[in-house]
């Protein structure tokens, strides 16, 4: 039975409080990879928000219609990362046609979404909490957008420390990670308000 969870709740939960990235820690390599250059981190958020969006809905139906009425759950990992695997190519053949510029900016992370831990731990989030077919799809939005927020607002913080006086030991990963942690207890900071968990 699907929990009683208003989607609006669920859609800023999962954006702000629930954050896929800043709560879960999910998705992280190509979060920190790509978030040196605004453009390429605005590129990847978006495609992220639409494959997760998309993977979402499809793999619900996936689980209700098939896996579950066939008995075939324990399939679900392998499932899931198919349904995932063609989302990403068929969103990589539309980029390279709309936009080949950010086709080649974004380079092999695009093709690397396919295995963001964050797109199959939503897939089985939405497994765990027994979400509706509307929930699901709220849900793989909100992960998305969430994600896509993070990233730039890693992106415009790294832009910032480009010219701030850095010590020396921590330039680079360090100052990067001390970053995400600050950002992950600034969105945390209201969980008290909206939760998903």
């Amino acid at each position: 039975m699907s929990p009683d969870i208003n989607p609006l709740v669920l859609l800023f939960a999962s954006i702000f409080t629930s954050n896929i990235l800043l709560a879960n820690f999910l998705g992280m390599c190509s979060f920190i990879s790509i978030s040196k250059d605004i453009k390429s981190a605005n590129g990847l958020g978006m495609a992220v928000t639409v494959v997760l969006t998309i993977t979402a809905a499809i793999n619900w139906a996936v689980l209700r219609f098939i896996l579950l009425p066939l008995d075939l759950l324990y399939l679900r990992y392998i499932v899931f990362i198919i349904v995932i695997a063609a989302t990403v190519q068929m969103l990589e053949m539309v980029i390279d046609r709309l936009s080949p510029a950010l086709y080649m900016n974004l380079g092999i992370f695009l093709p690397l979404i396919t295995v963001n831990c964050a797109i199959l731990g939503v897939a089985l989030f939405i497994e765990i909490r027994s979400y509706s077919f509307v929930q699901s799809v709220v849900y793989g939005l909100g992960s998305g957008l969430g994600w896509w927020l993070a990233i730039m607002a890693l992106a415009a913080i790294q832009k910032k420390l480009e010219k701030a006086p850095v010590p020396t030991g921590l330039k680079g990963p360090g100052i990067t990670l001390i970053t995400i942690g600050f950002m992950a207890m600034a969105f945390m900071g209201f969980s008290g308000m909206l939760s998903v968990q």
